[in-house]
């Protein structure tokens, strides 16, 4: 489970989108218009960028190996679905409907 503490941000009414990104990482900017969309279509969805480098404890109690990372939580901030690399908009939308349902 990740709170508001632990993100720095208020998590989604519906579900959140979580994004562990690094400053030299292309892929993260990628990562970031793909998740800014959905959550732009989907409401009650939020979109929160966490800096990995910045948040290595976090980092290693979720036990992630590289960014970008996006975990998919849902409204009480379980993580329902997660992987590493760039994701494409159509897992994204599938994935949340896993949080939402």
């Amino acid at each position: 489970m990740l709170d508001r503490e632990d993100l720095g941000a208020d998590l989604g009414e519906r579900a959140t989108l979580v994004q562990f990104s690094t400053a030299f990482c292309q892929p993260c900017r990628a990562t970031r218009r793909v998740l800014d969309d959905v959550a732009g279509m989907v409401g009650g969805v939020a979109h929160v960028e966490v800096d990995a480098e910045s948040r290595l404890d976090l980092v290693r109690r979720l036990g992630l190996r590289g960014t970008p990372t996006v975990l998919v939580l849902d409204a009480s901030g379980r993580v329902v679905r997660g992987g590493g690399g760039q994701p494409r908009k159509a897992d994204v939308i599938a994935a949340l409907g896993a949080a939402i349902a």
